[in-house]
Parts: C-alpha cells; sequence; structure tokens
C-alpha cells in the first residue's frame, strides 16, 4: 500500500507515491533522482544524508518519506543559482574542504543552516552545528576554514 506525498523540494512542488516504510533519503535519490544526498551509515550518525527539512538539517536516512508530506526540503542540488555556486559550495572548494566529497554535500547543507540562524558563528556554534556529519579525509580543520569564509561571503 503506497503513500502520496505531496511536498516542494528545492522550490518546485513534487508529488509521488512512496511505501510506507521508504526513507526520506531513498524517497529523494530513488524516487525523485537527487543524487547529491548521499548515503553512508543508514543510521542518522554520519550526516551524509543531511538535507533541510523545513528549514532545519536533519538526517534524511531516519526520517521516512511519508514526513515530508506538506513540507518544504532543501537538497544539495538546491543551493546553486544556475552556474552560481551558492557562498559555502564556493568556500568549501575555495579553501580546500573537498577531498573524496562524499561527505561534502551533508557539510555544506548543515552549515547553510548554520549561517542562516547567524552571520556571525562562534566556534561554538559552529561545532554544534556540524557536530552530526563526520570526514574521513580533511581533519575538519579547512571545514572550519570555509565555514569561516562563507560567513564573510554571505
Amino acid at each position: 500500500m503506497s503513500l502520496t506525498i505531496t511536498a516542494t523540494i528545492n522550490g518546485s512542488p513534487v508529488t509521488a507515491d512512496a511505501e510506507p516504510s521508504t526513507s526520506l533519503l531513498e524517497f529523494i535519490r530513488d524516487t525523485l533522482e537527487y543524487k547529491g544526498t548521499k548515503l553512508c551509515c543508514n543510521t542518522g550518525e554520519c550526516g551524509a544524508c543531511t538535507i533541510l527539512y523545513n528549514g532545519k538539517p536533519i538526517n534524511s536516512c531516519v526520517t521516512l518519506a511519508m514526513d515530508a508530506n506538506g513540507a518544504e526540503i532543501v537538497t544539495i542540488e538546491g543551493l546553486a543559482q544556475g552556474d552560481k555556486l551558492h557562498p559555502v559550495q564556493q568556500a568549501f572548494i575555495d579553501t580546500g574542504a573537498v577531498q573524496c566529497g562524499y561527505c561534502t554535500p551533508g557539510y555544506i547543507m548543515s552549515v547553510k543552516a548554520l549561517l542562516d540562524r547567524t552571520k556571525t558563528p562562534t566556534m561554538e556554534d559552529i561545532e554544534e552545528a556540524v557536530s552530526g556529519n563526520i570526514c574521513r579525509c580533511t581533519g575538519y580543520a579547512k571545514i572550519v576554514d570555509a565555514i569561516h569564509l562563507a560567513a564573510q561571503k554571505m
């Protein structure tokens, strides 16, 4: 028995069916074909699947698709304006905060949510905002540099 889900994804209304057990991540990637949101741990521990759900960062792998009915969702694909990257995306590139890139979409979404809340984040704000994201490549220093640079550009 599938359910019909109507939501706004990256500014566009969508309506699609999903089984009751379908995660929001599966719905986004497999049904709607937004592949930028990554599947990694599938337990809500790593943050690779972070999206903005009604303006707040959530782990889409542990959220049911049916919970998105009526929601406004932004994925990594929804940040750039045409060929112009969002300041957070550009800051990650400019500081070399991207290595393998697998965790990057989740980090960028968490950082965007942080900078939407405050334009001058403290180190404590930054640590809290990205505490649900794990990177195995960068050592985090360049990610923090990217956050500071993005805050200056926003």
